[in-house]
C-alpha cells in the first residue's frame, strides 16, 4: 500500500484516443463479467474515474454497489481499501493516526484505509458528519492532515461511496458541501429477468462466490488514460451549453438551490471522459446529455413544500434538458 509522504508521480503521457477507447471498452467488458447487465452505469463510473472524480453510488442493497467498486479496482490494477462506515467510526479510523513506537521511542504515522488507489466508502450515510467530513480534504485536495502534518494520497486516488436510500433510521444525510464533492451520483437499479438469471447461472457454474477478474492496466496506465481525457477538445458552443444547463437549474420553479459553477465544470469534465470512452477526441452535445442527470441531479435542492411530491433533482434536469436549446453537433473535418 502506498505510504504517506509519497511524492507526486510525473505527468503521464496521454494515449492515442483510439487506444484509450479500446482499453476502456476492455475494462468495461471485464467488469461486466462480475456486474452483469449494467453497462451504462458502469460506463458512467469509469468516466468519472478517468475524469479524476469521485462517485456516489446510491441504490438498494444487493444491487452490486460494493462488487462494482472491487471489480474496478481489480481490473484497473489499483490498491483497494474498504472502509465500512458505522456510527462509531472515528476520523482517525479513516485517515490514520500517530502511534508511539516503544522500540524507537518516537511516534510513527500509521496510514488509514484512505491511502489507497481506490477507496470504497461503504454506507457513507451511516457515520456522523464529523467522520464524513474527514473525507472532504482527501476528496478535494487529495491529501490528509493529521496533527498538523500533511500527507499526500496516492496518484491516482478515487473514492466510490455507497449509500442506502431507503433506511433512514440511524443514518446521517450527507451535507450539501460533501455531495458537491462527488462528480457523479449513479444508481444501478434492479436487473432484468434474463440478466438476473445470468447472475444465478454464472454463480452455479463457477462453484465459488468470488469472480476472478483480470487486471488490464495499472496505476501508471490509468494515469495515461486520465491524461488522454485532458487532451479532449470542447467547442465553445458545447461549453456554453454546459453553463446554460447549470444556470437553468437555478431558476426552475421547483428548485430552492440550483447547481453551482462546479456543476457546469463537472458537466464538461465528465463529458470529456465520456467522449474518450466513445472513441472521440472532441465533445458533442450528446456526451453532455448522457452525463447531465448523474452530474447535476445531486447538486439540486428541491423546495421543502415539494418533498412529498415527485419532484426531484433528476426530474428538474430532465425538464432543463428539454428547455435549453441544443447546439448543432460538430462534425470533425
Amino acid at each position: 500500500m502506498p505510504g504517506p509522504g509519497t511524492h507526486p508521480e510525473p505527468d503521464a503521457r496521454p494515449l492515442p484516443v483510439r487506444e484509450a477507447a479500446d482499453l476502456a471498452t476492455r475494462v468495461l467488458d471485464e467488469v461486466e463479467r462480475a456486474v452483469v447487465g449494467k453497462r451504462h452505469p458502469l460506463t458512467l463510473v469509469l468516466a468519472a474515474i478517468l475524469a479524476k472524480g469521485h462517485v456516489l453510488i446510491e441504490d438498494l442493497p444487493g444491487l452490486g454497489k460494493t462488487l462494482s467498486a472491487r471489480s474496478f479496482a481489480q481490473v484497473l490494477g489499483l490498491d483497494f481499501a474498504r472502509a465500512q462506515f458505522t456510527p462509531d467510526l472515528l476520523p482517525a479510523d479513516l485517515t490514520g493516526s500517530f502511534l508511539y513506537d516503544q522500540r524507537r521511542s518516537e511516534f510513527e504515522f500509521r496510514p488509514g484505509p484512505v491511502f489507497a488507489g481506490l477507496l470504497l466508502a461503504d454506507e457513507i450515510n451511516r457515520t456522523p458528519p464529523k467522520t464524513q467530513s474527514a473525507l472532504l480534504e482527501a476528496m478535494q485536495e487529495r491529501q490528509v492532515t493529521v496533527e498538523g502534518r500533511t500527507f499526500p494520497l496516492p496518484d491516482p486516488f478515487c473514492v466510490l461511496a455507497t449509500a442506502n436510500p431507503v433506511e433512514y433510521e440511524g443514518t446521517y444525510p450527507l451535507p450539501e458541501a460533501q455531495l458537491d464533492r462527488f462528480l457523479l451520483r449513479v444508481g444501478f437499479g434492479y436487473p432484468g429477468a434474463d440478466d438476473e438469471y445470468d447472475v444465478v447461472s454464472r454463480r452455479v457454474a463457477r462453484r465459488r462466490e468470488e469472480t476472478e477478474l483480470e487486471p488490464l492496466t495499472d496505476a501508471a496506465g490509468l494515469r495515461a488514460l486520465q491524461a488522454t481525457v485532458e487532451t479532449v477538445r470542447i467547442d465553445e458552443s458545447v461549453g456554453r451549453y454546459c453553463v446554460a444547463l447549470a444556470a437553468e437549474t437555478r431558476t426552475h420553479a421547483h428548485v430552492q438551490v440550483g447547481a453551482s459553477p462546479r456543476g457546469s465544470l463537472g458537466l464538461a469534465l465528465a463529458a470529456r471522459a465520456f467522449a474518450v470512452v466513445r472513441g472521440r477526441d472532441y465533445v458533442v452535445p450528446e456526451d453532455v446529455k448522457a452525463v447531465a442527470r448523474p452530474v447535476l441531479g445531486h447538486r439540486i435542492s428541491i423546495k421543502p413544500e415539494l418533498w412529498m411530491s415527485e419532484a426531484s433533482g433528476s426530474s428538474v434536469v430532465d425538464e432543463v434538458l428539454k428547455r435549453v436549446p441544443t447546439p448543432a453537433t460538430l462534425e470533425r473535418r
